[in-house]
């Protein structure tokens, strides 16, 4: 009778432990959008308060509150650069492309509304 109640009691012990288990692996990471990550970065960089504290306050790690301070210094430089990314210059173009040809289809379609009303008058 003992070794029956011992044995149920583990099988209990590991259902509870299979379910806590599910629930620690369906919990999802959570993502900072960029906003906040320069905001936690920008009072870092300040210094006005500890690491610790900011922490506290954002409720993020320290570690990560590092890394996005690093980040952040190592990429400002690119605010003030004038080189333009080659991304952008294509995506400028096709633009400009784009909307010269709206403005010629959009010259054609007055012309051929002219020449309609001209046919309709006859």
């Amino acid at each position: 009778m003992v070794l029956w109640i011992q044995a149920k009691m583990s099988r209990n012990l590991r259902c509870i432990s299979l379910q806590y288990d599910k629930e620690v692996q369906l919990r999802k990471r959570k993502t900072y959008d960029d906003n906040f990550k320069a905001r936690v970065a920008l009072e870092a960089i300040k210094r006005e308060r500890t690491i610790s504290e900011i922490a506290g306050q954002f409720e993020v790690h320290p570690n990560q509150i590092i890394k996005w301070k690093k980040q952040l210094l190592e990429n400002v430089s690119s605010l003030f650069s004038k080189k333009k990314d080659p991304e952008i210059e294509e995506l400028r173009k096709l633009v400009e492309e784009l909307y010269k040809k709206i403005g010629q289809q959009n010259i054609e379609l007055e012309f051929l509304k002219k020449k309609y009303k001209q046919i309709q008058n006859m």
